[in-house]
């Protein structure tokens, strides 16, 4: 990858505050969201993999969403946590490249994994009788390495693209981490090419999924409204409801900070929404899908049964 002509061998993340009051109240806080992440993704996981009744399509690509929020926020997080009580601020180049590429590749990851269980979804509420033949375990596995695979592509392709931009502006980034927003921000000029790139990019990972999640659901809603019983209906929606608002709240973020025009980017307000689908929605996600599922809140309970036995 060829450098800019302006070579930077080093970056400056402001963070959220120069106080170091509030730095110190920053850094508990995240600890304890990211501590409340690793805990609460381990724990679906190893329930995904201990329990037979979740060894189905659907909690397979549960086990997945949680790898990816493991992985995911821990590309920002501890170095976030390091900003927060360290007066170096700064983060190497190849630094800088390597948390923007993993952390483009995972959310494009966790943008086809979406829309994959939304398929997934679809299937199980519009043919129940043959929902294990056509989401076999294949099928599944074929998903999430599309997924990954999809997502990491295109990562490098956008990694390509941003780290060879004319960085004539300085190196202070005010952010938390290496993104788009604010790495525009210190280009000089960013040309059409670059702005196609983000279009292209946006398209294929963000608003095509949407639009196949959206056509999903459609169907999925003509499926429930031929139930006859409003206890069957209830009971339909209520087996994509977790995804829905996940899938909400996840693609809700994303197109707000991605869907604009770089001139429009407002570093202030997009750090806060940044930091919902960084920091907080990986915690978020164990949450939505294990509350209101008795299965999962059934293998919880065998689990301590099981380890108080133990003890």
């Amino acid at each position: 990858m060829e450098r800019s002509n302006h070579t930077v061998n080093d970056f400056i993340l402001l963070g959220f505050t120069t106080d170091p009051v509030m730095q110190l109240v920053l850094f508990v806080l995240f600890l304890g969201v990211y501590s409340l992440t690793l805990l609460g993704n381990t724990t679906l996981i190893v329930l995904i993999c201990i329990d037979s009744r979740l060894h189905t399509p659907m909690y397979f690509f549960i086990g997945n969403l949680s790898f990816l929020d493991l992985w995911y926020s821990s590309v920002y997080t501890p170095k976030i946590l390091v900003t927060c009580i360290s007066e170096d601020k700064s983060i190497s180049f190849a630094g800088c490249l390597s948390q923007f590429f993993f952390s483009a590749g995972l959310a494009y990851s966790e943008c086809y994994l979406l829309d994959a269980m939304a398929y997934d979804r679809y299937v199980a509420i519009s043919n129940p009788l043959l929902y294990v033949q056509v989401i076999s375990r294949r099928l599944s596995i074929c998903l999430v390495i599309y997924s990954y695979t999809g997502g990491f592509v295109n990562a490098v392709i956008l990694t390509s693209n941003t780290f060879t931009l004319d960085f004539c502006n300085g190196n202070v980034i005010d952010d938390f981490f290496c993104d788009v927003p604010p790495l525009v921000k210190l280009a000089c000029d960013v040309s059409e090419n670059y702005q196609s790139v983000l279009y292209f990019l946006l398209t294929t990972n963000v608003i095509t999924p949407t639009l196949l999640i959206l056509a999903s659901y459609l169907f999925i809603i003509t499926a429930i409204l031929k139930i006859r019983s409003t206890q069957g209906r209830l009971k339909a929606f209520s087996t994509c409801s977790s995804h829905l608002i996940s899938v909400t709240l996840y693609y809700g973020s994303i197109l707000y900070i991605y869907s604009r025009p770089s001139s429009s980017y407002s570093l202030k307000r997009d750090k806060m929404v940044s930091t919902f689908y960084t920091v907080l929605f990986p915690m978020l996600n164990p949450m939505i899908y294990s509350l209101r599922n008795k299965d999962v809140k059934e293998a919880l309970r065998k689990l301590f049964k099981l380890t108080q036995s133990e003890v």
